[in-house]
């Protein structure tokens, strides 16, 4: 398939980030490779960019753009942006500062749509949200999402559904789910999504499909995202040069508090470490949100490294 992503706030970011000829960046959440390429052009030959990406489909239509365009100042690498202090240790020397690091936390458009996986509600795919290959055994990642809508408890899922899907009917929707899968197992996209219809009848729906913000809940507890974040910000900041620059896209209010917090500690600590230059968060423009309605959850932070 071919993997489309629209970046988000593109023109926010390069402000941010203010890169310059020979400067060096990292971007730790790859997707579409916009940031990346944005970047790529704007510290040119002399510069460097390494990019993350635990999605195989991602890197590879990355190495295929940088073919293209002709890029040999972009250093791919597929894991997870939890490891990014191992990464960067693994390819440059321990004293090794860049001058800016991004995150576009967002699901990438080329995710929802693969068949291959379960992202989205829509179909009849596997029941499998993981970002890529990695597993519990060897990374500490969390169980699959099969085993999550199949194992977990009521209390669990319901706890699951409130903290990262913010969702009122949490407890029918997780009751529904532990009951149904007394009789079936739950494999498919289409088998969770009966359970979640029925539990909310149509005449009681908002324009958001009920099943929305369970996918969501279930992508980020099968991904540890929140915990992933809390680990790489500490990381981030330390791999910043003096006046290096830190910018987060977040789409999620639990993303957007432990980036807010993180900035906000940092910049009343002794001696303080960074300088928020958001007030507050910045949102996509209405005509962004227009030609890319899922970017209107965004919401971009931006600190400097003291």
């Amino acid at each position: 398939m071919i993997y489309s992503h629209v970046p988000v706030m593109l023109a926010e970011i390069l402000e941010y980030l203010a890169p310059r000829r020979g400067q060096k960046f990292i971007d730790c959440t790859l997707g579409g490779a916009g940031y990346t390429l944005a970047l790529a052009e704007e510290v040119g030959s002399s510069g460097k960019i390494i990019a993350l990406d635990l999605d195989e489909l991602a890197l590879q239509n990355a190495a295929h753009l940088l073919s293209s365009k002709k890029l040999s100042n972009i250093v791919l690498v597929q894991s997870n942006f939890k490891n990014l202090s191992e990464v960067i240790s693994a390819r440059f020397p321990a004293d090794t500062k860049f001058d800016g690091i991004v995150f576009d936390l967002g699901l990438s458009s080329a995710q929802l749509d693969d068949e291959a996986r379960g992202f989205s509600f829509k179909g009849d795919r596997p029941l499998d949200m993981a970002f890529g290959p990695e597993t519990e055994e060897s990374t500490g990642s969390g169980p699959s999402t099969e085993e999550i809508v199949n194992n977990y408890s009521v209390q669990e899922l319901t706890d699951i559904f409130r903290l990262y899907g913010e969702e009122k009917r949490s407890y029918s929707i997780a009751k529904a789910i532990v009951s149904a899968r007394q009789s079936k197992h739950l494999r498919t996209t289409a088998d969770l999504t009966a359970v979640i219809e029925a539990v909310i009848p149509l005449r009681f729906r908002s324009r958001i499909h009920p099943a929305t913000k369970i996918f969501q809940a279930l992508r980020m507890e099968t991904n540890r995202e929140l915990e992933a974040l809390e680990k790489v910000l500490p990381t981030a900041l330390n791999l910043l040069k003096p006046g290096g620059r830190l910018v987060v896209v977040s789409f999620h209010s639990g993303e957007d508090r432990i980036v807010k917090r993180f900035f906000k500690e940092n910049a009343i600590s002794e001696p303080a470490r960074l300088k928020t230059l958001t007030k507050r968060p910045l949102i996509p423009t209405e005509s962004e949100i227009e030609g890319n309605p899922r970017a209107r959850s965004a919401k971009l932070r931006a600190a400097q490294k003291l």
